[in-house]
């Protein structure tokens, strides 16, 4: 007699077959009189497991719920009966908790192994136990030019993934879903006059300013080289899922985070708040480290959003790693800390996110960084909330070196992600950035 676990897997192949057929009429073919008849006794089939399995959950609910423990049982044969207890219950099991991000790590397993064959990465999807909602997203792919379209609820949850890892969003910064590649939000560009008149005066004309901003979808392509090793393992190991994650998570938010701080706008890029930033609200750093020149330079970023009434909803700071850590241990005159702060991850009450992506190279001297203090609550990302993937076993890319390596050769598997989003600040005045910072060179 088949187990429940085989019978879901019966299950889950049986509806992995209809949804084969299905997919002939949804690009627009006819079913056959033999399909047909087909799908007819599928979907019977189908039926009939699905009742045997619940009657099995049935029986081994019941089962637990009157189970007996060893020793009870048998010191009832040398005893007398005893009045009826209540029914002992079972210790739950506690489930291992699933990777974020394990759909779309099992699918791009999946489709690598299958050469890209939809119908054998689904079999290989169930045989391996990958999920049934593995094997039905990967039955119901639509392929297209730019690769494979993860299904919605997987790519969320993989953007989410971004999140902690992307300072811009981790910081605040709110996300709005791109309709059809294009969003506009209106913005307050000039404040009404308002003023106070006699009884017998005219109320001046008041007024408001605006202007809109605009976000459109921008392609940001990312290749990540992942193990033939890891991809080609049949199991569904959470260690194995997540390596894959964190590879694909971590190349699409570093470069995120290039885009949405320093990128300009210009060859299909977002603007970043480099270039979004007025000119009045960028400082240079005062020549020399002395505590106090650091206290007046880090006020003025602070000082320029308020002299503006920024609303400071979710403000924050970014810098590199460099200045982090000279602030981070800066010590006054007695060797006390003047940011103690900062090993929790704040500067002067507000957050501090640091990244790589800020230089420390900048300048004629090449030893030059960048500080930013942004209310993170006035800055969105238009966000197409589905995720494209790609791959090959042969292609050459190059590392952070520059170096060209053949993905054959290391023998690796180029996975490529396409997302589509956009970044602007609804307020330009809540962007203010240190510029020529040489603190810890």
């Amino acid at each position: 007699m088949p187990t429940i676990n085989e019978l879901r897997s019966e299950r889950a192949k049986v509806n992995a077959s209809v949804q084969a057929l299905a997919l002939i009429e949804a690009g627009g073919g006819q079913l056959t009189a033999e399909q047909l008849v087909e799908f007819a006794g599928l979907q019977t089939k189908f039926g009939e497991l699905t009742a045997q399995i619940t009657r099995m959950e049935a029986s081994e609910s019941m089962a637990a719920a009157a189970a007996v423990p060893v020793d009870r049982a048998l010191s009832a044969i040398h005893q007398p009966a005893a009045p009826p207890a209540a029914a002992a219950s079972m210790p739950a099991t506690p489930r291992m908790p699933s990777v974020p991000g394990t759909g779309m790590s099992r699918m791009v397993r999946a489709l690598v192994v299958a050469q890209g064959n939809q119908q054998v990465a689904a079999k290989f999807a169930m045989d391996n136990h990958f999920g049934e909602d593995v094997a039905m997203a990967l039955n119901t792919l639509t392929p297209g030019a730019g690769g494979v379209l993860v299904p919605q609820n997987m790519a969320r949850e993989v953007i989410e993934l971004w999140r902690p890892q992307s300072v811009v969003r981790r910081l605040g910064a709110r996300t709005l879903p791109l309709t059809n590649g294009n969003i506009t939000l209106p913005r307050l560009k000039g404040g009404a006059v308002v003023g106070y008149t006699g009884s017998d005066s005219d109320i001046g004309v008041t007024g408001q300013t605006f202007d809109n901003l605009k976000l459109s979808a921008k392609k940001l392509t990312g290749l990540v080289p992942i193990s033939n090793d890891l991809l080609a393992y049949a199991g569904t190991s959470p260690n194995v899922d997540k390596l894959v994650v964190d590879d694909l998570t971590g190349a699409m938010s570093s470069r995120e985070d290039k885009a949405f701080i320093r990128d300009d706008g210009t060859l299909e890029t977002p603007k970043g708040l480099l270039a979004w930033a007025l000119a009045g609200f960028k400082f240079a750093a005062s020549a020399g480290d002395t505590l106090q020149k650091i206290e007046n330079d880090l006020n003025k970023l602070i000082l320029a959003l308020e002299n503006v009434n920024a609303n400071m909803g979710a403000p924050g700071w970014i810098m590199s790693p460099r200045s982090f850590r000279f602030l981070e241990g800066l010590r006054d005159g007695n060797g006390n800390k003047v940011y103690p702060e900062m090993k929790d991850g704040n500067l002067k009450g507000y957050p501090v996110g640091k990244t790589t992506q800020i230089p420390n190279n900048l300048g004629a001297s090449s030893n030059q960084s960048e500080i930013y203090f942004v209310d993170f609550n006035d800055c969105f990302i238009g966000e197409d909330e589905t995720l494209l993937i790609d791959y090959s076993k042969e292609a050459t890319y190059k590392d952070e070196g520059g170096n060209l390596v053949s993905a054959f050769q290391r023998d690796q598997t180029l996975v490529r992600v396409i997302a589509k989003h956009d970044f602007g600040p609804r307020h330009v005045e809540s962007i203010a950035i240190l510029t020529a910072v040489t603190w810890g060179a």
